[in-house]
């Protein structure tokens, strides 16, 4: 199968406009044939190079610099040597053969990079490839226990009474009342003392049907700004002076509630398409890098697709394709990866914006409008980052769906699909979409340049990734 192979610093470029100098033109090629050959300590070598370059232009030179941290990211995702990644297998898996590793790497189950001549494993390969194992050779235990996983049962049961209290209005149901109340925290001695540390939080989305009654609690700078719930990722914007040995802290608080929702796909009632109009054309289009429509986007849309020409239908059978073929596990940084569909396909596997990102891209191809949304899923004791989509269907409006949620543990085909047009009330809204800009204007190359769930953060001197912050989330459920 192959990869749309798009280099990382060419995809910095485009986002920028930033044209190359016939000076700089030899050095900009030896970064790149460095990059993509793995030879990060090189690729970085020839980045201070370029910054002695005269002629360089600023924004090659901003670039550059973004480049060099794509390059510690990746450093950073894959730290485990070939004697460390043996014990991890050992202490996971037991004994197993040279064989049986080889094979796991020619199936791509054990991930891996050369990188500076040498295999460095992703820090989550171990993990990953019990997942994988589980879902491919063992599919059936697997599904037994996971019916019986407590967070399972409760989802079930939540989604159950959705169904049952949804008429055929389709209006939101089930409203959940959470405060929340989410901090930030810089590591000492990330900045320098004295220096301006500036820090977007994420912020609930207000006008969303299924997300009512924002009340702002608190934050930690009175001085804060809320972003125009018109833009696609909604955040609070704080500034904090760092100081030696000390963590910089920032926080903010807020109420709201969250509402279930549900189509019956029995009552849908849809038209054609109006073609031509704005809606439409936005969100039938290709959105590079992520939602594209490569040569193996478009045959594996095809050849699941059929004749089929209802997009409902369409929808629920790559619904089922995703489901059966692709199973979840964790991803690298999104950062790292030039065509996340590519990625998901060649590797077959990928959390829940990974699959997300192939489930947009063959339907925008195949001329069904859909929207990315996410921010968190809020499941008492199960809170974490989520990516989901919205499809639009004419005369009906926008439908939620979850491809990685997947198909429930039950007999009731409702119930079991409830997530193919369905959506539960513990979910917090942040982003309409993709690639958007933060507010204010962010200076230096974001740690996530996709989507925003946990937050971003810089100074003068260039962006702070996750390595330099954590973050904590705290619900409240009324």
């Amino acid at each position: 199968m192959r990869i749309l192979l798009v280099s990382t610093f060419a995809i910095l470029l485009f986002f920028t406009g930033c044209r190359i100098k016939p000076d700089c033109t030899e050095v900009y090629s030896k970064i790149d044939r460095e990059f993509n050959a793995g030879n990060l300590a090189n690729t970085m070598n020839l980045i201070d190079s370029l910054k002695k370059v005269s002629t360089a232009e600023y924004l090659l030179i901003h670039k550059a610099d973004s480049m060099a941290q794509i390059a510690e990211r990746i450093y950073l995702d894959f730290t485990l040597s070939e004697e460390e990644i043996a014990a991890a297998l050992y202490e996971s898996n037991g004994d197993y053969s040279q064989q049986e590793k080889e094979m796991w790497e020619k199936k791509n189950w054990l991930e891996y990079r050369l990188i500076d001549g040498e295999k460095r494993y992703f820090n989550r390969a171990v993990s990953n490839l019990n997942l994988i194992k589980s879902f491919i050779l063992q599919r059936a235990v697997r599904d037994s226990l996971r019916a019986e996983d407590p967070a399972i049962v409760f989802r079930k049961k939540h989604t159950q009474s959705i169904i049952n209290t949804s008429g055929p209005d389709h209006l939101p149901v089930e409203p959940v009342e959470m405060v929340v109340n989410y901090t930030l925290t810089v590591l000492p001695n990330s900045v320098p003392d004295g220096e301006i540390i500036r820090c977007w939080l994420p912020w609930p989305k207000e006008k969303h049907i299924r997300q009512q009654y924002i009340k702002f609690i608190s934050a930690s700078d009175d001085d804060y700004i809320i972003s125009p719930d018109s833009l696609i990722h909604r955040t609070i914007y704080m500034e904090a002076i760092a100081e030696t040995d000390q963590p910089a802290i920032f926080s903010a608080s807020f109420s709201y509630q969250s509402f279930g929702q549900y189509f019956d796909p029995e009552s849908l009632s849809t038209t054609p398409y109006n073609k031509h109009s704005e809606l439409y054309r936005t969100y039938t289009s290709e959105q590079l890098p992520h939602i594209n429509f490569s040569e193996d986007v478009k045959i594996l849309a095809d050849s699941i697709a059929g004749d089929e020409d209802n997009p409902f239908k369409i929808l629920k059978s790559y619904y089922y394709w995703i489901n059966k073929n692709i199973p979840w596990a964790g991803a690298i940084e999104y950062s790292l990866m030039p065509d996340i569909p590519g990625y998901v396909l060649h590797n077959m596997r990928g959390d829940c914006g990974m699959q997300t990102f192939l489930l947009m891209s063959m339907l925008r191809y195949k001329g069904i409008p859909v929207r990315w949304q996410s921010g968190w899923m809020m499941p008492p004791g199960d809170e974490n980052l989520h990516d989901w989509c919205e499809v639009y269907f004419e005369g009906q409006g926008w439908i939620p769906v979850d491809i990685s949620y997947g198909l429930q543990y039950s007999s009731n085909a409702k119930t079991k699909e409830f997530y193919v047009s369905g959506i539960d009330a513990y979910r917090l809204i942040v982003n309409d979409g993709v690639a958007g800009a933060l507010y204010p204007e962010k200076k230096y190359l974001r740690s996530e340049p996709y989507d925003f769930q946990r937050g971003e953060v810089e100074w003068s001197g260039g962006n702070l990734y996750f390595d330099k912050w954590d973050y904590e989330i705290e619900i409240e459920y009324r």
